[in-house]
């Protein structure tokens, strides 16, 4: 495994597209009205913006919930046989769009064409009486887009075509902050090309890597090589599977979204025993980890700053490196297939993402994996 800092790293990148970080998220589901309420209510998010038939739109209804700086567009179609409702049926409710807040959407775009991306969207002027936004687009792995958006010119709420989404119900926040990375899976043999785009197309370095001995229990394994853009505010682990004894949670997602695509999105909050706390509160189900795991955690870990009794009770898991110790916890599944999760983490100065945790943590899925018979 590389054990460069992440400063080391960023300063030897050549960060020619700088990204000043994760602009939104959008998710095609198959209903979006629903899906908004559920962020809402489960996860602490707040109504933001809104487009559908009464702004205009006749093909898709859109929601935008916030929370902090994380932005989550939830996208339905309104008709039949369209693209996004091609895609809903073959992936399920999942992530389509991760959206990079760029200073030259124009810029940006011609930078990767010509390193030799695929077009999704050229720069395209989208204005109203708030002003500007520039965006465009390329393709990535599965039918994952990313999208660069250009807003220094804009003072609406959204992007234009989007109206305030004024609700009377508004939950308070559960602490989530920013994106920290978002982890795609690959399949089997896919992700040293991925890392080169990331590498060629977008000028990411690679700044951590992990094979089937490092992510690995008795029966499965992975792969996963971490990409990370130059000032380090948006990194990619991507993952492939491993030949292992049974199919691992890579190869289930890879079946169940018919494809490759997001796994799981990793929230930053500045307090994890609160977070998780007001998350279980309000439904949200954790992955658990055997309350042995935490018999010898200070032994591996050495001393941290929370009650140990309180990590138990949450089920929340924690890792050291060079630079600090972190917590993390992952949610199960958050649609009906066994496809994308969140994952909640608080850095106190690691730069890592818990290797220490991984083979607990894949024993925690095996087992929600053996429930639904897909082990």
């Amino acid at each position: 495994m590389e054990t460069n800092t992440l400063e080391k790293i960023h300063e030897d990148a050549k960060d020619f597209m700088p990204i000043l970080g994760t602009d939104y998220i959008e998710l095609y589901v198959s209903n979006a009205k629903q899906a908004a309420h559920y962020y809402k209510s489960a996860f602490g998010f707040q109504s933001l913006a809104f487009s559908g038939l009464e702004t205009g739109n006749q093909e898709t209804e859109s929601y935008v919930v916030v929370q902090d700086k994380i932005r989550i567009v939830l996208t339905s179609p309104l008709k039949s046989g369209s693209a996004i409702g091609k895609h809903i049926d073959r992936h399920g409710d999942g992530v389509k769009v991760t959206a990079l807040w760029v200073d030259d959407a124009t810029y940006a775009y011609n930078e990767a064409m010509k390193r030799g991306a695929t077009s999704y969207m050229e720069p395209k002027t989208e204005e109203d009486q708030y002003g500007k936004v520039v965006r465009s687009g390329i393709h990535s792995y599965g039918e994952v887009v990313h999208i660069f958006v250009e807003r220094k010119d804009y003072k609406g709420v959204f992007l234009p075509g989007f109206q305030e989404w004024n609700t009377f119900y508004n939950p308070e926040s559960v602490g989530l902050k920013f994106v920290d990375h978002m982890v795609g899976n690959v399949e089997l043999g896919q992700m040293n090309r991925w890392v080169e785009f990331y590498e060629k197309v977008m000028g990411f370095t690679q700044i951590m890597s992990f094979d089937d001995k490092d992510i690995s229990t008795e029966f499965t394994a992975l792969m996963s090589k971490v990409m990370s853009n130059g000032n380090g505010r948006i990194k990619f682990p991507i993952n492939e599977p491993a030949p292992g004894l049974k199919k691992s949670q890579v190869d289930e997602y890879l079946e169940f979204y018919e494809g490759e695509g997001v796994q799981h999105i990793a929230v930053a909050t500045d307090n994890i025993i609160e977070t998780v706390t007001n998350l279980k509160n309000r439904g949200v189900d954790f992955l658990q980890v055997p309350t042995t795991y935490y018999d010898v955690l200070e032994e591996r870990v050495g001393k941290i700053d929370e009650d140990i009794d309180s990590l138990r009770k949450l089920g929340i898991l924690v890792d050291r490196d060079d630079e600090g110790y972190l917590l993390q916890i992952f949610t199960k599944t958050i649609q009906a297939r066994p496809t994308m999760f969140f994952e909640i983490i608080q850095r106190k100065g690691a730069t890592s993402f818990g290797k220490g945790n991984f083979k607990a943590l894949f024993e925690a899925i095996e087992r929600e994996q053996e429930l639904r018979g897909t082990l």
